[in-house]
């Protein structure tokens, strides 16, 4: 078997599995969606880690001693077919979220997280914008993901959907430049948890 250590030996439109993923010996970061290729974007702009770094520091302390688990990406999550047996070369998808919060411990293993976590959040860039409204949204609700939030650093706003019936409903939209001082969102999932939006966007300023 050829080894495949630059993204260009790749067919572009060809159908890759999870198997293939584990190969790969290049240093540039993908994502496979239904076995199609998406790159991932260059190191991050700054907006984008500010923000993760501090979703993730609001979302940590408050499942520390609880069951469920939060990840920071890089991390593979990997959604299997439910047509197929669970291995790794029947595996078309394995995305890597900015940031997820797994309940069911039985989903991660040494790997990263097998099957849906509960909750996703996404930061956008220019270069992710349409896939993370778009592959990743229908991705995830396909899936059964129950919460999914996604942010996009230009617009200091955050999308939050709520799966209703298998289907993603937009439970709210905050736009941070509107009312910055009385701003907060609570996750629909874990009610008791509130996030002030100036602590999320604030360091944007």
């Amino acid at each position: 078997m050829e080894r495949i250590t630059d993204i260009s030996q790749l067919d572009p439109n060809g159908t890759y599995t999870y198997a293939d993923y584990l190969r790969w010996q290049f240093d540039e970061t993908v994502e496979l969606i239904k076995g199609k290729i998406f790159r991932m974007s260059p190191a991050p702009l700054t907006a984008h880690q500010l923000i993760s770094g501090a979703v993730y520091g609001e979302i940590y302390p408050f499942f520390k001693r609880k069951p469920c688990r939060v990840v920071e990406a890089p991390f593979d999550v990997r959604l299997p077919n439910p047509e197929y047996p669970v291995t790794s070369d029947k595996i078309y998808t394995v995305v890597q979220p900015d940031i997820c919060v797994i309940c069911d411990r039985s989903k991660l293993d040494r790997r990263g997280c097998l099957g849906a976590p509960d909750w996703i959040v996404e930061i956008t860039s220019a270069a992710t914008m349409k896939k993370d409204f778009r592959e990743k949204f229908n991705l995830y609700e396909e899936n059964g993901v129950q919460e999914y939030w996604i942010i996009v650093p230009e617009q200091k706003s955050i999308q939050q959907y709520v799966l209703s019936q298998g289907k993603y409903a937009l439970q709210e939209l905050f736009e941070y430049n509107l009312e910055p001082s009385s701003q907060r969102i609570t996750p629909a999932l874990f009610p008791e948890l509130t996030i002030e939006l100036e602590d999320i966007f604030g360091d944007l300023e």
